[in-house]
């Protein structure tokens, strides 16, 4: 069966960052594909991490099935002799079809992409000829020779078993060759998205007039060394054995465990009585559910009456302030800061990535940091969500993956996971002040998957939602907000947030600090 060219619709979504690129998938309509090709200028603080997340999750994609993905650093240079004559037998077999049929060597006849090759091959040449004048037969067939020894190298995993209906993505960087460019844009002709990361070196004005890719800047231009792309060096579980090709090669895949594991972790005493819940068709052993904002019993120690847990969190500029601070009964009151000094929290606050039975991410949402020893505090909508989750952390390049789940309350829309990592925990306030309205308070999450937002806002009205106190506040959220911080002056949670309402501006919701106290008892190591 031969393929067509399709239709194509580009940069229909205006995506703003690497995780956006990573996440969209372009819908399909008849014979015409939403392609991205898009060119990322600049870099920020997260840019190595956000590649490397996106190619561990597209990895994870790949592995199951759901796409294909490759990132390459460089593009293949000097030919060999003798495989360039067999490139441009290739080239002369186009212009022996009238340039309806293209094909490389590896991709022959039996492929069934010679005319969609061959189609967009003669577009390329079109729009390359429109910013190259001297443009001549022995120019054309060079570059010919070259896309189709690339397709072979790099693209050979998309084209063959071409579907442009599942999701194709291909990333460069430091691209500033003409050819190499429109290479990555007959990439998108294909119906592959193209990422170019232009950290360093843009293209340049003149081929950038033609308006062919769009752009997002992420900071400064400056060099930063990436981690080679090697789809086998990603330990991804999946149900069973097996192997996909990408590029050229081979994957490996391995077991997965499908669900997330509710336990008691060591050392607490005791369990919460025998569980009733499922998660989402599996038996929830020793479960340490709190039935609707009881507590859990004898879920260790108790730090109510002693220093504020967690009290030595550290600034980043080497001080540690209010260190073992009780807002309690050491009666000692802490100490309001300024926005970049809240800001700083934001480094103990976690994203949280929700992966399905298949490994997909289904959802992202935000978490806390409440135990040194790995806990961290997020919404049971958020949980409750996945078979297992990745966790990011500011200014750490690891991702961790966990499907523990300590404790869950479905009332109170409270939940605790664990991973492995010793963490930096936020204070929870104590309460020696009743929360008012017209307070300010300062919200981190990641919106949108936007790592880690630090906005700003005012109580604005205290509401009763399903029996649930909560505080209403008016610093901005979105979708994959919830779970985050909402802190007071002093950078103590006062609530997690929980909830917006889409209709309105600014009208958020987040579970309260007396809850959360009760909640995380026993976690606070």
């Amino acid at each position: 069966m031969g393929y067509t060219y399709i239709e194509k619709r580009y940069n229909v979504m205006g995506l703003a960052s690497i995780e956006a690129f990573a996440g969209v998938k372009g819908g399909m309509n008849g014979n015409c594909k939403d392609v991205y090709f898009l060119r990322v200028t600049g870099a920020n603080q997260t840019f190595s991490r956000d590649v490397a997340y996106m190619d561990e999750t597209q990895t994870d994609r790949m592995l199951r099935g759901q796409g294909i993905y490759n990132r390459v650093g460089t593009f293949p240079k000097n030919i060999a002799a003798d495989l360039a004559a067999r490139y441009m037998g290739c080239y002369q077999n186009w212009l022996n079809t009238g340039r309806e049929r293209l094909y490389t060597i590896k991709l022959d006849e039996k492929s069934g992409v010679g005319e969609l090759l061959g189609t967009s091959c003669k577009k390329v040449l079109e729009t390359y000829h429109a910013c190259n004048a001297s443009l001549n037969e022995s120019i054309e067939k060079n570059f010919v020779v070259k896309m189709l020894y690339w397709l072979d190298e790099l693209a050979y995993g998309y084209l063959r078993e071409w579907n442009p209906r599942q999701s194709m993505k291909f990333v460069a960087q430091g691209i500033t060759k003409e050819q190499e460019y429109f290479f990555c844009y007959f990439l998108t002709l294909l119906g592959i998205d193209v990422l170019l990361l232009q950290n360093e070196t843009d293209i340049d004005e003149r081929i950038e007039a033609l308006h062919l890719s769009g752009q997002i800047t992420l900071g400064e231009k400056k060099a930063v060394t990436l981690e080679t792309y090697d789809s086998g060096k990603y330990e991804i579980q999946k149900k069973s054995a097996g192997t996909i090709s990408q590029g050229g090669g081979q994957i490996r895949t391995e077991t997965v465990n499908q669900r997330p594991r509710v336990v008691i972790p060591p050392g607490r005493h005791g369990t919460a009585g025998n569980a009733r819940q499922s998660t989402g068709g599996g038996t929830v052993r020793n479960a340490g559910q709190d039935a609707g904002g009881g507590t859990v019993r004898n879920a260790g120690q108790d730090t109510g009456g002693g220093t504020a847990g967690n009290a030595g969190w550290n600034t980043g500029a080497g001080a540690v302030r209010n260190a073992g601070q009780n807002t309690g009964a050491a009666g000692r009151v802490a100490q309001e800061l300024d926005f970049e000094e809240l800001a700083l929290r934001a480094s103990s606050v976690v994203m949280i990535a929700i992966h399905d039975d298949r490994g997909d991410i289904v959802g992202t949402g935000s978490g806390i940091m409440i135990g040194r020893d790995g806990y961290i505090l997020t919404n049971n909508h958020v949980a409750r969500g996945g078979r297992y989750y990745s966790v990011r952390i500011e200014n750490d390049e690891g991702i961790y993956k966990t499907d523990e789940i300590i404790k869950y309350n479905s009332v109170l829309d409270l939940a605790v996971i664990r991973i492995d990592r010793k963490l930096q925990p936020l204070p929870v306030y104590r309460g020696s002040k009743p929360l008012v309205r017209g307070q300010k308070v300062v919200a981190i999450g990641s919106p949108l998957g936007l790592f880690n937002s630090v906005s700003d806002g005012i109580i604005s009205g205290f509401r009763r939602i399903n029996d649930v106190d909560m505080i209403q506040f008016t610093a901005p959220t979105s979708h994959g907000s919830s779970g985050g911080a909402v802190l007071n002056m002093c950078g103590e949670v006062i609530g997690v947030s929980t909830a917006g309402i889409d209709e309105g501006q600014n009208i958020n919701l987040a579970v309260g600090y007396e809850f959360i106290n009760t909640f995380i008892r026993g976690f606070q190591s």
